[in-house]
């Protein structure tokens, strides 16, 4: 049975809601959300009206040129995730939940299929239906793309529904070996990113034509198993459906954190921040009830000065303790760090995580201290969930250099 898809995009999001929030038009109005107390600051997002002036949603404030007049709006994360929670339940009024796909804040996928019938509509009628009323309760102005399956969908969204004057794309194979197979940069295609682009370069390939039409034994040598949906693509094929994505569960789990520091850390500084970081994915660990036995340090240096320090190791222990786990990042810091480089980015993850049910301490653990340790990160959960993150803090997050206080007070590492 052939599908209908339809993924849904709200336009320029966070711009668009806060021009809504200030009764203005974001196809006329010059606005940015980005920080406005720091020049080096990246604009989040930015009004169609500034982006036909050439000001990128992802460009840095100083790049603005100074001959357009903007307005800079402080993101404002909490709001945003109002305005999609809305959103969203403007979708449930339509489809059920399990013909949805939310793939980020301002995406949507749909399988329509069940409800051609149901409303005697195609999918663009549902489409122009599901829009309209989005826009009527809210002010965000959407974009669509139609397709057979999800490529295609995506595909028709960030290609076509661009150039329409109804703001929506449709594509089926056909259109899609018609139209765009020959459309260049190759990086405009969903999953093709500028790595992917530079290694087809080195086998003459510049569009989808030319995976198309390419030996696959000389692309699976090149991209292993990943080759599979490169071929896929470039014929506009997608087997993957929405309930293959409700259904699907990871064979392994992790847990990982980072930060963008907002000046150089020196090695003393940084380590602590990352201490910070293994007791607040602690607290996950113990919330959810999982353990670990892997974990993974990578640290940025400022301006690239040298090549990032990163490691990984398997620890002797299955544990969620944070004197234990802290321990281990103490030996991976010292071990992978270069001391006297200036440092802007850490990142920690655990990896192989596991129901506690799997908790396993080697004999040198202290099963007494763990298990106290254990009550005492439980109490602090609870604590946090009951009165806010900033609630308990271990003494290390009110030195200088610590981020955490503030970190708590942000979502998705922005204002809140």
């Amino acid at each position: 049975m052939d599908r209908s898809y339809i993924c849904v995009d709200l336009k320029s999001f966070y711009a668009s809601v806060e021009c809504v929030e200030r009764g203005l038009d974001p196809f006329k109005v010059n606005l940015v959300v980005a920080d406005p107390t720091r020049k080096g600051a990246i604009t989040l997002a930015a009004t169609p009206a500034i982006k036909k002036l050439g000001v990128p949603s992802r460009g840095r404030v100083f790049e603005i040129p100074d001959n357009i007049e903007y307005i800079i709006a402080s993101p404002r994360m909490s709001l945003y995730m109002q305005y999609a929670a809305k959103i969203y339940s403007i979708f449930l009024k339509y489809i059920a939940s399990e013909d949805i796909h939310v793939y980020s804040i301002d995406e949507s996928f749909m399988d329509v299929t069940p409800y051609l019938k149901l409303y005697n509509m195609n999918a663009k009628q549902i489409a122009k239906m599901i829009i309209d009323d989005i826009y009527k309760q809210t002010g965000i102005t959407a974009t669509v793309g139609i397709g057979p399956n999800l490529f295609l969908t995506k595909v028709a969204l960030d290609i076509e529904a661009k150039h329409a004057a109804d703001n929506m794309g449709y594509l089926d194979e056909d259109l899609f070996k018609q139209k765009l197979w020959y459309h260049r940069p190759i990086t405009d295609f969903w999953m093709i990113g500028p790595g992917t682009a530079r290694r087809l370069e080195t086998l003459g390939i510049y569009d989808m034509h030319g995976i198309a039409v390419c030996k696959e034994a000389l692309l699976y040598k090149l991209f292993g198993i990943n080759a599979e949906y490169l071929i896929d693509h470039a014929k506009g094929k997608e087997p993957v459906t929405i309930s293959d994505i409700k259904e699907h569960k990871p064979k392994s789990n992790s847990i990982s954190n980072s930060q963008i520091l907002f000046e150089d850390y020196n090695y003393r500084d940084a380590y602590v921040v990352m201490c910070e970081m293994v007791d607040a994915n602690v607290l996950v660990l113990t919330q959810k009830r999982l353990v670990t036995n892997r974990i993974s340090l990578y640290v940025g240096y400022s301006k690239d000065v040298i090549r990032p320090s990163r490691g990984s190791v398997k620890i002797t222990n299955t544990t969620n303790s944070y004197r234990l786990l802290l321990e281990e990042f103490k030996i991976l810091y010292k071990k992978i760090v270069v001391p006297n480089y200036p440092i802007r980015q850490i990142a920690i993850g655990f990896g192989n995580v596991v129901d506690e049910c799997y908790e396993q301490l080697d004999l040198f653990a202290n099963v007494e201290d763990v298990e106290k340790e254990k009550m005492l990160q439980e109490a602090l959960v609870s604590i946090r969930d009951k009165y806010g993150k900033n609630a308990a803090l271990k003494g290390m997050s009110y030195l200088d250099k610590a981020t955490m206080r503030m970190r708590n007070g942000l979502i998705g590492g922005h204002n809140a």
